[in-house]
């Protein structure tokens, strides 16, 4: 049985976190911290897949655009497609999201979870929300209460149960939604 190191475990991983780290350098070697030595057509490609592109295309400097230290050069929406970006080009198996969509408005959270489908698609993902818009179309649902896992099933399946932790969340989310 081969040994297995640190690096090379972790590059079986990619981390959306809820803060990206992003560094006082371009755009391009932001999403090439991933995958250093990255081709700019790799990582053109990865910012597509991103839904990141776009604004980047639009920045006078584009793929060159400085972002500032931790990137307050860029909105909350434009951080979290960068670090989905970083996360394409990484192209780990298994990709953990922790909160990716947790303080951005509508329309940025839409691209962001758009994104986000995408590149679950065909890996072990693990997602942690507390907005349930983002899990209700994974396979699997885990529900927390106070560190133990009270519920357990697909979104439909934890919606049919009467008095669930889940439902209870889930309409209470809506409700607030409808209202704002």
């Amino acid at each position: 049985m081969a040994a297995a190191s640190q690096a090379s475990l972790r590059a079986q991983v990619a981390i959306v976190p809820q803060e990206p780290v992003l560094f006082h350098r371009s755009l391009a070697e932001n999403i090439a911290y991933a995958r250093p030595g990255a081709s700019a057509d790799d990582i053109e490609r990865a910012a597509r897949l991103a839904n990141a592109h776009g604004f980047i295309a639009r920045l006078p400097k584009g793929y060159a655009t400085l972002v500032g230290e931790r990137g307050v050069k860029l909105s909350g929406g434009e951080r979290q497609r960068v670090a989905l970006a970083r996360a394409f080009l990484a192209d780990a198996p298994i990709l953990i999201l922790d909160e990716a969509t947790s303080s951005l408005d509508s329309e940025s959270e839409a691209l962001v979870q758009e994104a986000m489908a995408r590149l679950m698609h065909g890996r072990t993902a693990l997602v942690i929300a507390h907005r349930l818009s983002t899990v209700r179309a994974l396979d699997r649902i885990l529900v927390f209460d106070h560190g133990r896992i009270v519920e357990d099933g697909p979104h439909a399946a934890l919606m049919r149960r009467p008095g669930g932790a889940y439902r209870a969340l889930f309409e209470r989310q809506s409700v607030l939604a409808e209202s704002a």
